[in-house]
């Protein structure tokens, strides 16, 4: 199938294409970066953009920085940058396990990380991330630059607290600190394919007891989050299997899982219960330095 009919804009400077957002959103505008997830709507005509802003010759959204303790992504990184660790540390080793788990190598190749999250979709990997470690998303438009907290950005399924004229310029992510462990685990039917659930877990441990955890769930609900009754209940505790099995039978409790013609709802609560039990019992085996 073919798109229907539009117009490409190719901007060289951020300013020029936040203008051209600016004009052209209410005229359904919309932002090009990787689009992977863009291109395949517009070519079965489930999307139609009148206008499409295409970032990729804007110099420096390819940018990846660390900067004031904070890994700063830009626009145009794709997926496939963080094959390896984009910093020494903890974080930079979770984003390389992370990263693989997306789809398939070519599209890793195209897609970006940005450009995920501006999509939003519940199954998304970044999305689970981002949330996670909460993530501070820099929206710019002629209007002037905001910055949104993970918790505040997701708003449901493909559904972001961007306004029509913002660009998702860069994301910032916290760095670990050394020695936090990290595990990330998901289920798809087939490798490659849209997770059903997944979940993220860091901590570390300080004098034998669980410290900082942070668990997050995606993919079951309509957009990821963190799952703070699941932390309580591993704040201060020693890390051990009873533990990690009560911190994921409280997940599982407590999400709202979505249910479709191929997936129940407590389908996806078991798999919850299950991906947060062995995201953390594989963070108990990882300790970056």
């Amino acid at each position: 199938m073919k798109p229907a009919p539009f117009r490409h804009h190719a901007p060289t400077t951020v300013d020029e294409a936040v203008a051209l957002l600016a004009e052209l959103a209410p005229q359904d505008g919309r932002v090009l970066a990787g689009g992977q997830s863009l291109v395949p709507t517009m070519a079965f005509r489930l999307a139609r953009p009148a206008h499409l802003i295409d970032i990729n010759g804007i110099k420096g959204l390819d940018r990846v920085a660390v900067e004031n303790g904070k890994l700063a992504i830009g626009a145009c990184v794709r997926h496939a940058r963080f094959h390896r660790p984009a910093e020494e540390g903890p974080l930079g080793n979770l984003l390389a396990m992370v990263v693989r788990h997306i789809a398939h190598y070519p599209i890793r190749t195209r897609g970006t990380f940005c450009g995920s999250l501006a999509n939003a979709d519940p199954a998304s990997e970044w999305c689970t991330l981002a949330a996670a470690l909460d993530a501070e998303m820099v929206a710019t438009s002629a209007r002037g630059t905001r910055v949104i907290a993970a918790k505040d950005f997701f708003a449901g399924i493909m559904s972001t607290a961007l306004a029509d004229d913002e660009l998702l310029a860069e994301v910032r992510l916290p760095l670990l600190p050394a020695g936090t462990r990290t595990g990330f685990q998901e289920f798809s039917r087939r490798a490659g394919d849209f997770a059903i659930a997944m979940a993220l877990a860091t901590y570390r441990v300080d004098g034998g007891k669980i410290v900082e955890p942070r668990v997050a769930v995606g993919g079951a609900e309509p957009h990821a989050r963190r799952i703070a009754e699941a932390e309580q209940m591993l704040v201060g505790k020693a890390p051990g299997a009873d533990v990690f099995a009560a911190a994921a039978e409280r997940a599982a409790d407590t999400i709202d899982p979505m249910e479709d013609i191929h997936n129940s709802a407590q389908y996806r609560r078991d798999l919850v219960r299950a991906m947060v039990r062995r995201a953390l019992e594989q963070a108990a085996a990882r300790d970056f330095t």
